[in-house]
């Protein structure tokens, strides 16, 4: 790279020049108010392109080989390390359940959005049981529940989810999953 060199000014050239401007008078101020203007704060563009990109691929229609769900008409996942036990007292209603999301109706597209936002959500608010409605499919085409399993494939990516299974009858049944997520650590 190169430096860029300022034109040399040769000593008589300046003093010619101050003296030609000794007499010179500056203008008036304009009595104009200045006012100091804010900056707008900077829009992250490129980390909202990220995000957008990230929560594309975040939840694939793409169902693992080793996904770890049992191939019956019954949903169950637990993530390794998770014991049957943990799964056992899921299905049974061990934990209260503390929110719910319910994707009837929705468009394959705007139940993984709705998804993705209410796991966020359910994070920040720490909670670890909750309800997700994916319908049974009788109002869709051949009366086969769409959601049912794409709902389970996108659970199984996600990281902060330990186990789910089909709800009891009385929360849902074979409309809906009962789902663990992780703990937040809290520190002070």
């Amino acid at each position: 790279m190169k430096k860029s060199r300022k034109p040399s000014i040769h000593p008589d050239e300046a003093r010619l020049f101050r003296a030609s401007v000794s007499d010179v008078t500056p203008l008036p101020r304009p009595e104009k108010a200045e006012l100091e203007h804010s900056r707008p704060r900077p829009v992250p563009s490129q980390r909202l392109r990220d995000d957008q990109e990230a929560l594309k691929d975040s939840l694939s229609d793409h169902m693992p080989w080793d996904a770890g769900m049992e191939t019956g008409e019954e949903l169950t996942y637990a993530r390794n390390g998770i014991g049957t036990q943990t799964l056992r007292k899921l299905r049974r209603g061990h934990w209260h359940i503390q929110g719910e999301l319910d994707l009837h109706g929705l468009t394959v597209d705007e139940a993984r959005e709705l998804l993705v936002d209410f796991l966020h959500q359910c994070a920040r608010r720490g909670l670890r049981c909750v309800r997700i409605i994916h319908g049974k499919g009788l109002g869709s085409k051949n009366r086969e529940p769409v959601l049912k399993r794409k709902v389970a494939n996108w659970l199984m990516q996600r990281d902060e989810i330990l186990a789910f299974c089909q709800a009891r009858r009385a929360d849902g049944g074979s409309g809906a999953v009962v789902v663990l997520l992780k703990g937040v650590s809290r520190e002070s």
